[in-house]
């Protein structure tokens, strides 16, 4: 494989086709682990991650999944501009937002605002920023964790941008509080196992 800068420069020739964002909580760590090392290198898709984490590990837990992915993987920053191929996790303590810029790409923002749902970062906030860049390709993940943080942000991704949402099994689950949350909420086109949910983004995104 290549090293990883001469893989950052290539993705940034290749087209943005689709944003895939994953919000987990209990169980986490090692359900994105599995998921995001199964993700081809040359796939036209984003990837934005919640995961609730405290301050001061999520830059480890990124530089880990980088180790073990054909992807990027970097614990986002303030500015970044969202490319294909790569991956962004929030820093533990700061929302993730995404937003337009002036030239149309998307650029990530992060914040200290208030905590939503007990979380900061919140799925629920990073889902519905992306939600309000009017983007009509999102692939929205929920997995294992405990509460109902990113029910409220599917359902915005669902009515305003028509997008394909993703729930993990309770067999799979470490906890199935967002999974389930997620589910009641009629949202949810696809529940799955957590060694399933690779394939079905990698289906669903397509040109790879």
């Amino acid at each position: 494989m290549a090293a990883k800068e001469d893989l950052m420069n290539e993705t940034n020739g290749t087209e943005l086709k689709s944003v895939v964002a994953i919000g987990a909580s209990t169980g986490g760590p090692k359900a994105l682990e599995r998921v995001i090392s199964s993700l081809p290198q040359n796939m036209p898709a984003a990837f934005l991650v919640v995961q609730h984490m405290p301050s001061g590990f999520t830059k480890s837990f990124a530089d880990r999944l980088n180790r073990l992915s054909k992807l990027t993987v970097k614990e986002a920053e303030n500015g970044d501009i969202v490319q294909a191929g790569c991956v962004y996790i929030a820093p533990g303590d700061y929302h993730m937002r995404v937003k337009k810029d002036n030239n149309g790409n998307l650029r990530i923002k992060l914040d200290q605002d208030p905590p939503v749902n007990s979380h900061r970062p919140s799925v629920d906030v990073m889902l519905e920023s992306l939600s309000d860049t009017g983007l009509n390709n999102i692939i929205a993940v929920i997995m294992t964790g405990m509460g109902s943080d990113g029910s409220k942000g599917i359902k915005k991704i669902k009515q305003k941008n028509k997008g394909y949402i993703i729930a993990q099994d309770e067999k799979t689950s470490v906890i199935y509080g967002m999974p389930k949350a997620a589910v009641h909420t009629g949202m949810v086109d696809a529940v799955l196992p957590l060694d399933d949910i690779a394939a079905e983004i990698k289906k669903t995104v397509g040109g790879v």
